[in-house]
C-alpha cells in the first residue's frame, strides 16, 4: 500500500477531523433507529409451525415466553446439501448474542426451508448452538419474500428487497422483527434484505476498521473470498 505518512501530531489532527463526521453518522443512525420503531405494524393471523429440536412450534412459540423476537432468514432450500455460505457468514456470530438480547425481552431465530435434520447436522458441523428451525412446508418465507416458486422464478416476477428481484436464487437473506402483546397476538414490525443486513456482520464491521477495509474490489464478486469456518486453509 502507497499510503501518506505524516507525524503523530497530524494524525491526530486528522483523526478528530474524522470523528466529527462519525459522530454525525452516529447521531444521524440513532435518529433512523427511532424512525424503525415508529413504523406502523402488521398483524400476523397465519398459523405457521416449523419444526425444531422439541418438534412443531408455532410463530407465537418461538418467542419463549418474550414480548420480541428476531428472525434470520437463512438461505437454506430443501433440496441444497448444506447451507448458504454467506448466511453461515453472519450466522458464526450468532451464538454469543442471543443471551444477551434475551436480558432485553428479545428471542433470537434463523428460520430455513431445508428439513430440520438438515439443519442439525450442518449446525453440528458448524459448531452453532442458537435456535434453527425450518419452515419447510409453510408459506412463511414466500410470505416474508426471502424465497420463490420456480414460476416466479421463470417468469421474473419474483420481489426482493421491496422491489423487482431479477436474481434466480430460490433463497435469499433477510432479517425480521415481531411483538407478542399481552393478549398473545403477534405482529410483524420489520423485515430488511440484502445490504440492509450489512451492519449485523461482526467480522465486516472489523474490517471496516482496517487499513484495506474488505478489500473485496478485485474479486469476481464482493463476497468470493467467503467459506464455511471449516474450509479455510
Amino acid at each position: 500500500m502507497n499510503h501518506r505518512i505524516v507525524s503523530r501530531e497530524e494524525w491526530l489532527a486528522a483523526r478528530k477531523q474524522l470523528m466529527l463526521k462519525e459522530k454525525e453518522f452516529t447521531h444521524a443512525r440513532e435518529s433512523l433507529s427511532r424512525e424503525r420503531r415508529e413504523l406502523p405494524w402488521v398483524r400476523v393471523d397465519k398459523p405457521y409451525v416449523f419444526q425444531g429440536a422439541e418438534g412443531a412450534v408455532t410463530l407465537s412459540e418461538l418467542f419463549q415466553g418474550r414480548s420480541q423476537l428476531v428472525v434470520y432468514h437463512f438461505m437454506f432450500a430443501p433440496e441444497w446439501e448444506t447451507a448458504c455460505k454467506s448466511c453461515s457468514f453472519w450466522a458464526d456470530s450468532f451464538n454469543g448474542i442471543v443471551p444477551h438480547l434475551a436480558q432485553r425481552d428479545v428471542s433470537f431465530v434463523a428460520i430455513s426451508r431445508a428439513p430440520f435434520a438438515k439443519l442439525q447436522e450442518f449446525e453440528r458441523r458448524m459448531g452453532w448452538s442458537f435456535r434453527w428451525v425450518s419452515s419447510g412446508g409453510t408459506d412463511f418465507n414466500f410470505d416474508y419474500f426471502v424465497s420463490f416458486t420456480p414460476e416466479e422464478l421463470a417468469a421474473q416476477r419474483s420481489t426482493y428487497n421491496y422491489g423487482p428481484n431479477g436474481l434466480s436464487k430460490s433463497d435469499l437473506p433477510g432479517i425480521s422483527a415481531f411483538y407478542k402483546d399481552e393478549r398473545g397476538d403477534v405482529f410483524h414490525t420489520y423485515s430488511c434484505y440484502a445490504r440492509g443486513i450489512d451492519m449485523m456482520n461482526t467480522a465486516y464491521q472489523y474490517l471496516d476498521l482496517t487499513p484495506k477495509g474488505r478489500d473485496e474490489q478485485a474479486l469476481p464478486y464482493p463476497m468470493a473470498w467467503v467459506k464455511l469456518h471449516d474450509e479455510y486453509r
